[in-house]
């Protein structure tokens, strides 16, 4: 049996093997009106496909805990009793093919109120009916030409922790099986863990203990309305690959500094941790190659016994196959590769010796 296709268990939850779906924004949900941020058509066809094709487990998109929590108005949100029931839809289907469905929570900060990328993905102003006013830990914009962001005041935070909790409980309520913090790629709760972008001064700024305090009040926040059986991720960029350049002396979070919180997350209730790099800067240097995030993974489970997922740059069986052989990660969480090929999971199978489930209706074929 190929080590990728061995079923890994999660308190209660077994997942068929480990090649996984990772969060990637489709843009298409809509805008405005009632079924704002509600799943449709596409995004059904979107996850179902990876589902056929024998995907372990699908993480949705970055999915809002609230209208101004999203990346950009054609997000996918979690704040109404609405977008549960079409979600329903959607982990209805991943179940029935074997594939856990899992979700990732997510707030954006300032880097919210943004277009879609084949629009260019420029800021949109408080002006336009599309727009509106970011929020972060300090009013420091991502990039010249971007909003400046509100600074949260502590009430903001306490209702933005119960908005985490909220969407947790609908998330449950949606049929989802495994639950994804984002503390990743320079959002919400990333930019209150970077130095670069905390510039506070209060119990949420300046330490480290205190500019972790946001990411585990949410942990906990939401690991207590998360049933016991079902586990909870956690995602993290290792590096804001600040500090790493020489010539660069703006302090960010580090690799070592992601060592150290991965303790507290551990402690924390969380189950895995899901190990990407950057996003919290723009025009930073970063030494992209296949697999390149793969060692931040292998350190933190190494050094802490967490369980970790590796991405980046995964795009072949046996490459994939050796991540998981040698230890450098738990399983995979494959991004663009899954665009291209929805059936690679199945093709991987076929490549390596191992086993996916194999729709009636396909049977045939096999």
């Amino acid at each position: 049996m190929s080590a990728l296709f061995e079923p890994y268990t999660l308190r209660s939850v077994t997942i068929p093997n480990r090649v996984w779906m990772a969060p990637m924004c489709q843009y298409s949900a809509e805008a405005s009106g009632q079924d704002a941020g509600t799943v449709n058509d596409w995004h059904f066809a979107h996850y179902a496909a990876r589902a056929v094709g024998g995907t372990g487990l699908v993480l949705t998109e970055a999915t809002a805990i609230s209208p101004e929590g999203r990346i950009s108005p054609a997000d996918l949100g979690i704040w109404n009793d609405r977008q549960v029931e079409a979600f329903r839809r959607v982990t209805d289907f991943l179940v029935s093919q074997g594939t856990v469905p899992g979700i990732q929570l997510a707030h954006a900060g300032r880097k919210a109120s943004t277009d879609r990328p084949w629009r260019g993905g420029t800021p949109i102003g408080t002006g336009d009916p599309e727009g509106w006013q970011p929020v972060a830990p300090s009013a420091l914009p991502y990039d010249e030409g971007h909003l400046v962001p509100s600074e949260l005041s502590t009430d903001d935070l306490r209702e933005i922790v119960a908005q985490f909790a909220d969407a947790a409980r609908r998330a449950l309520a949606a049929g989802f099986r495994v639950a994804e913090v984002h503390g990743a790629h320079g959002y919400l709760i990333g930019q209150f863990l970077s130095p670069h972008s905390n510039h506070r001064t209060d119990a949420y700024g300046g330490s480290f203990e205190n500019r972790t305090r946001l990411a585990l009040e949410v942990v906990d926040a939401v690991r207590e309305v998360w049933p016991e059986e079902l586990p909870l991720f956690f995602r993290i960029s290792a590096t804001d690959w600040l500090t790493e350049n020489a010539d660069d002396t703006r302090e960010g979070w580090t690799a070592d500094d992601t060592v150290r919180f991965a303790g507290l997350l551990l402690a924390h209730g969380v189950d895995l941790l899901d190990v990407s790099t950057g996003g919290l800067a723009p025009n930073v240097r970063i030494p992209v190659e296949p697999g390149y995030q793969v060692p931040f993974a292998e350190r933190v489970r190494t050094e802490t016994g967490l369980p970790v997922a590796a991405v980046g740059l995964i795009t072949d069986a046996v490459q994939a196959e050796k991540i998981v052989t040698d230890g450098g990660a738990d399983a995979v969480l494959l991004g663009r590769e899954l665009l291209r090929d929805p059936y690679f999971a199945r093709r991987a199978a076929r490549e390596l010796g191992g086993e996916v489930r194999t729709p009636d209706q396909y049977g045939r074929a096999v």
